[in-house]
């Protein structure tokens, strides 16, 4: 898992921002924490947790209270804030900076940017995009579908037929996210998002016929660029020395990157249809999620006194970090 960045030019073209002033060493800085900064304490003068890699935001709150000093106050304000080298200064609200803040931005090297937004809609906007720009991801092999609304992530060995069961969901409905390689990011501590490298979005290895663009010759109402990952669904050649859950009871789960992905094994012979049984699958694994289990319901129906039965351990059947 590595650490990644994301050009500071390149959030001031998704958020649409001002230039206001542009130092020389804006081209090549770069961002690398999701965290942003609305200085509060600093300008009071508390330095001491201070961190200069952050964006710092300034809106109303903190031109009012800078209104209170006079120039100079106002000016060794700025300045202690500027000589820490933050990457950038966002305005809300497209309040005019003072000649202070420009001379210091300028001095410091610090560049300016300005904004029509209110602070929280601003800041709401950009630790989102940071939160999915600078997400830990890794690569893995599989296939990601959406289904009824659920991210399923197909795993299992290469020839399994998670490809082809991809193309019959396709074909029934649903829509395609990756095929062979899926790159999943953690957007926060309890989401993944799965997506596919962009330089074989949309493509599907078909053993037989080869290599086809599923956009092309589905449409694109057949594709997605990312979902949600909601369940993984592994794929294994049916072993018949092997025992498998029949009522739904088994607490199987797969951890990425640290978040607990509901699992489910499904055995492959001939004559399944596994388009079908993903389809129930989803829908199941949505149907836990607003509070039913049929499994459950069932054997209360069959008088089981379900306090009495020990709690199904949960069993992490892979880990991917």
């Amino acid at each position: 898992m590595s650490e990644f960045s994301v050009p500071l030019s390149q959030i001031v073209d998704r958020l649409g921002l001002e230039k206001v002033y542009v130092a020389d060493n804006y081209e090549s800085i770069k961002i690398s924490t999701v965290e942003i900064n609305r200085p509060g304490l600093e300008l009071t003068g508390y330095f001491e947790f201070f961190d200069n890699k952050r964006i710092q935001v300034f809106g109303n709150t903190e031109f009012a209270y800078l209104g209170r000093f006079g120039s100079e106050a106002q000016r060794m304000v700025i300045e202690s804030i500027f000589s820490f080298g933050p990457p950038a200064v966002i305005i809300c609200r497209h309040i005019e900076p003072t000649n202070v803040i420009i001379e210091s931005a300028k001095l410091h090297k610090v560049s300016i940017f300005a904004t029509d937004e209110n602070t929280s809609d601003l800041t709401a906007r950009l630790v989102q995009f940071l939160n999915r720009e600078l997400a830990p991801r890794i690569t893995r092999h599989g296939v990601l579908v959406e289904v009824y609304g659920e991210g399923c992530l197909l795993t299992g060995d290469s020839g399994v037929g998670k490809s082809e069961t991809a193309i019959e969901l396709i074909k029934r409905g649903h829509r395609l996210v990756a095929d062979d390689a899926v790159e999943i990011l953690r957007t926060s501590a309890t989401t993944l998002i799965g997506q596919s490298p962009e330089n074989i979005r949309h493509f599907i290895e078909l053993r037989g016929i080869g290599i086809i663009n599923a956009r092309q010759l589905f449409g694109m109402g057949a594709v997605k660029t990312a979902e949600k990952i909601d369940m993984v669904v592994n794929l294994e050649l049916w072993d018949n020395t092997k025992v498998y859950d029949r009522m739904g009871l088994d607490n199987e789960v797969m951890r990425i990157l640290g978040v607990e992905v509901p699992t489910l094994t499904i055995p492959v012979k001939p004559g399944r249809n596994l388009a079908v049984i993903i389809e129930v699958a989803a829908m199941n694994n949505r149907q836990k999620k607003m509070g039913y289990n049929a499994a459950i319901d069932l054997l209360r129906n069959l008088g089981m006194d379900l306090e009495a039965m020990p709690e199904s351990p949960k069993i992490v059947i892979d880990t991917w970090d």
